[in-house]
């Protein structure tokens, strides 16, 4: 089976971008600024999610997949553990956020290298894993479990989140993977209520 990974790429760029955004706004001193507190709100939301997804319904059927093959095995542990190891960061740099605690700066820099490595482990090690080993009925499963979470109210912020300052090569790729009638919803209707909401205005 050839996966199509362009969501999950799609995904982890606008994490990045919303860190980015994060770093920017608290070197400004805007850290408390109503965008940026519902971006972040928006992003650990999202986060919470996919990561959620990975460790509920993704790794355990690579895990499946491989059988014993230690280094494989190895690489799941690693990317487990660093789910655990982002999620404490999540909540300091939360509570420093609300604070408007002075290590601010400090936790999100540690976020964004923490998140940061995360992902690219992902995209080097895990995801041509599971290019080799998952069935399509794998992959069905994940992104069912992705869209059963996020329903029909969070699609409609998660797919113009995703696309929010994207490149319009990056931009096109992501849209050009969903379903037309996904596309159409949020031309009409999801990219006008994602922009009143504000996410980043203060940035």
């Amino acid at each position: 089976m050839n996966i199509d990974f362009t969501a999950m790429y799609a995904s982890h760029d606008a994490f990045r971008r919303d860190l980015e955004r994060l770093a920017r706004a608290v070197a400004a001193g805007r850290a408390d600024a109503p965008g940026v507190r519902a971006g972040w709100e928006n992003f650990t939301r999202q986060l919470h999610i996919h990561h959620t997804a990975e460790d509920g319904e993704l790794w355990p059927r690579v895990r499946n997949r491989v059988g014993g093959r230690p280094r494989d095995l190895a690489l799941l542990d690693e990317m487990e553990a660093e789910h655990s190891r982002i999620d404490p960061l999540l909540a300091a740099v939360d509570t420093a956020l609300t604070d408007r605690a002075p290590e601010l700066p400090d936790l999100v820099a540690a976020l964004r290298a923490t998140l940061d490595d995360h992902l690219k482990h992902e995209e080097d090690g895990a995801l041509p894993l599971m290019q080799d080993v998952l069935t399509a009925a794998d992959w069905a499963a994940f992104t069912g479990r992705m869209r059963q979470t996020q329903g029909l109210r969070g699609a409609s912020v998660f797919v113009p989140w995703i696309v929010d300052g994207a490149p319009p090569a990056d931009r096109a790729a992501f849209l050009n993977a969903v379903p037309p009638p996904v596309r159409i919803l949020n031309r009409l209707l999801w990219q006008g209520s994602y922009r009143r909401r504000g996410l980043w205005a203060d940035a």
